[in-house]
């Protein structure tokens, strides 16, 4: 169990500030926020196996019956685990907490729901607490030595399956949920997004991992392989990006001050519509994905992963942000880097 009594006890004061009656969190992330970075899922496609009511009289954890005892014994706090409700499989724990309140009533009302408070819900996550933060740079840490592992495994001639099979396999072995995993072969890095395939890695290839443990979720980009003559450009991308990632600022206005930047640097100008650019992290991929109308505030601990891409570049890690500057967390010192900014930038590592 790594969670922290502490940190707990502030996030149920964030959220007791934002609600102004009962609230039924039922999504992985908020979940997993809620309750101290627990597994709140089975399958990793799945809804969550427990669905938290918060109201004035304390939590209820609603856990389906089969659920119940793993995570009363692995998973929750003590000061939790006595606040389960079992519920039958056959029925969502977040049905089951609705069911609740419809046969019982309750001491302010029917529960609202996470979306009525979208937005304050985000913001009360957004700054990472002393626990989080340590447990983000283990993560971290664990996140970048695993692809390490894995690129030290790989030769030009393996295929994009076989090296996605050796990064999920890094990541599982150090109790990370593969999310995501990418591979893309020299013959494939006009795709974005490129699910792996049986195609060669050939003489450059891009590995991504999206790595989940504790409800954290760990981002980065690698390359094997050559180097690109666009490789320092997308870095200077990325810089703009991390410079205007301060706390307090605007979403939207970092989102232009890190997409002004592919002109500036030789890209196409409308380089930013061909692809997201990331924003926010934490318990979510990105929390929110930064577009020009996202208007929420940066907030002093919180996670950012950008991910600045053009044909055949790509730079993508997973930071904090707070007072003192940026901190990256997916860092190995065994890969190849480079300075930029005063931090530490991932190179291609040839093979």
């Amino acid at each position: 169990m790594p969670g922290s009594l502490a940190d707990r006890r502030e996030k149920q004061r964030r959220v007791a500030a934002l609600r102004t009656g009962p609230l039924l969190l039922a999504s992985h992330e908020a979940v997993s926020w809620y309750l101290e970075g627990i597994r709140s899922h089975v399958s990793l496609a799945g809804p969550p196996v427990a669905a938290v009511r918060i109201d004035d009289d304390g939590d209820r954890i609603f856990v389906a019956e089969n659920e119940a005892d793993r995570l009363v014994a692995e998973e929750l706090l003590p000061s939790d685990a006595v606040r389960v409700v079992r519920v039958p499989w056959v029925v969502p724990p977040a049905d089951a907490a609705a069911a609740a309140d419809a046969a019982a009533g309750s001491v302010g009302g029917p529960a609202a729901s996470e979306a009525s408070v979208a937005p304050a819900l985000r913001a009360a996550r957004a700054s990472l607490l002393p626990a989080e933060r340590d447990r983000y740079r283990a993560l971290g840490r664990d996140a970048a030595e695993a692809v390490t592992d894995a690129a030290a495994m790989l030769r030009p001639t393996d295929s994009e399956q076989r090296a996605a099979s050796v990064l999920a396999a890094a990541l599982v072995e150090r109790a990370i949920d593969p999310l995501v995993i990418l591979a893309a072969g020299s013959s494939r890095l006009g795709h974005r997004h490129p699910l792996p395939t049986g195609a060669p890695l050939g003489r450059r290839a891009m590995l991504v991992v999206c790595g989940r443990r504790h409800g954290l979720i760990a981002n980065a980009t690698r390359w094997v392989g050559e180097g690109d003559p666009a490789d320092d450009a997308i870095l200077a991308v990325e810089a703009a990006f991390l410079g205007a990632s301060t706390p307090g600022a605007r979403l939207d206005r970092v989102f232009a001050a890190g997409a002004a930047a592919y002109a500036a640097e030789g890209f196409a100008a409308d380089e930013r519509r061909r692809h997201h650019q990331g924003g926010p992290t934490g318990y979510s991929g990105r929390d929110p994905r930064a577009t020009p109308d996202a208007t929420d505030l940066l907030h002093d601990h919180q996670a950012f992963a950008w991910n600045p891409t053009a044909p055949g570049v790509k730079v993508e890690d997973t930071v904090l942000v707070s007072s003192g500057g940026v901190e990256v967390l997916t860092t190995d010192p065994r890969w190849p880097t480079t300075s930029r900014g005063g931090l530490a930038r991932p190179l291609a590592r040839p093979f």
